[in-house]
C-alpha cells in the first residue's frame, strides 16, 4: 500500500534556504545514474514484462527495478533520510524526503517510445530543494538544487538554463499537456481561453516541457492529475532557472493534483487568464 505523506500546503516553494545542498545534489546525480544504468537495459525489450496496477496504470519490470536501485543507493548513502516513491511507497522520516518517479511516462517507455523520464528529489520540511530530471533515452539531463542554479547537459559540458524574457501573454508558447485532463476536471473553457491567448500551443506531455521552459524554450505548463512524485524535482529546476511553479489555483503545494509553471513574470498574467469567468455565448435571435 502506497502512504502518501503530502508536505503542508502552507510551504513556500520559493522560501531560502542556508544549508549547503552540494553534497545532496551530488548524491542525487548518482541516482540518476543508476536509474539510468537499469531504466536503458530494458528499454524496447520485446520482452519487457508489463502489468496493470490497481489504479488500472501500467507498471513494468523497469519501474520496479529503477526505484529498488535507487532505494539501495539511498539505504546505503542516506540511511536517516525518508523516501518516498511510486512504486514502494513512503517510509522513513518526512522533514528530509527523497521523492521518486523511476520511470516518468511508462506508457511511453513500454511502447518504446525515448520521451520518458527518471525523477529524484530532496524534499526538505515541505519545501522541494534539490531536483534531477534524467531522459537518458535521448542523452538529456537537468538538475538543480536551492541556490546552486539549475543545469542541462550538453556536448560542451553542464550549462546553466534560465526560462525566457518574454513578458506578454500573446507572445508566450504553452504546453498544455491532454486535452482529456483539462476536460475531466471541468477546465475546457479555460484551456480554450488559453490558447486563443498565447502565441503558441502543444500537448508534449510529460516532464519533458517543464524542462524546455527551464531553457526558456516555453512560458507555460500546466496538468492534472499529478502526484507529488510526478512534480517534486521539477519545482527546483523550474525556481532555480528563474520561473515559478504553483498548483493550478497558485498555491506552493505539492499535494493538489495540479500543477502551473511558467517564466515568472507572466504567472500571474496566466492565473487571471485560466481563472477568468466564462463569458456566456450571445443570445441568437
Amino acid at each position: 500500500m502506497v502512504v502518501v505523506t503530502a508536505p503542508p500546503s502552507t510551504v513556500r516553494f520559493d522560501a531560502p534556504y542556508d544549508g549547503d545542498l552540494s553534497a545532496d545534489l551530488e548524491l542525487a546525480l548518482r541516482l540518476a545514474d543508476a536509474a539510468d544504468a537499469v531504466a536503458m537495459a530494458r528499454f524496447d525489450a520485446p520482452d519487457l514484462d508489463v502489468q496493470l496496477k490497481a489504479d488500472a496504470t501500467h507498471v513494468t519490470e523497469a519501474d520496479l527495478a529503477t526505484e529498488r536501485a535507487i532505494r539501495d543507493l539511498l539505504a546505503a548513502e542516506r540511511p536517516e533520510d525518508g523516501v518516498f516513491g511510486e512504486e514502494f511507497g513512503s517510509a522513513g522520516s518526512t522533514e528530509r524526503q527523497w521523492i521518486i518517479d523511476p520511470i516518468d511516462g511508462t506508457a511511453n517507455y513500454l511502447k518504446g517510445i525515448p520521451m520518458w523520464t527518471t525523477l529524484i528529489a530532496l524534499v526538505i520540511d515541505g519545501v522541494p530543494r534539490v531536483g534531477v530530471a534524467s531522459q537518458p533515452a535521448i542523452g538529456r539531463r537537468w538538475w538543480a538544487a536551492t541556490g546552486l542554479g539549475a543545469w542541462t547537459n550538453s556536448t560542451a559540458g553542464p550549462r546553466r538554463i534560465r526560462v525566457s524574457a518574454v513578458a506578454d501573454v500573446a507572445e508566450a508558447s504553452a504546453s498544455f499537456q491532454s486535452i482529456t485532463q483539462w476536460r475531466e476536471v471541468g477546465r475546457t473553457d479555460a484551456l480554450l481561453r488559453l490558447t486563443d491567448a498565447v502565441w503558441r500551443d502543444r500537448g508534449y506531455g510529460d516532464a519533458w516541457p517543464y524542462m524546455l521552459l527551464a531553457e526558456g524554450r516555453l512560458e507555460f505548463v500546466a496538468e492534472f492529475g499529478v502526484k507529488e512524485y510526478d512534480i517534486a524535482a521539477l519545482v527546483p529546476i523550474v525556481h532555480e532557472a528563474g520561473g515559478r511553479f504553483t498548483s493550478y489555483d497558485g498555491d506552493d503545494t505539492l499535494s493538489a493534483r495540479s500543477s502551473l509553471a511558467t517564466n515568472g513574470r507572466l504567472h500571474d498574467d496566466f492565473l487571471d487568464l485560466l481563472h477568468r469567468p466564462s463569458t456566456p455565448p450571445e443570445p441568437t435571435e
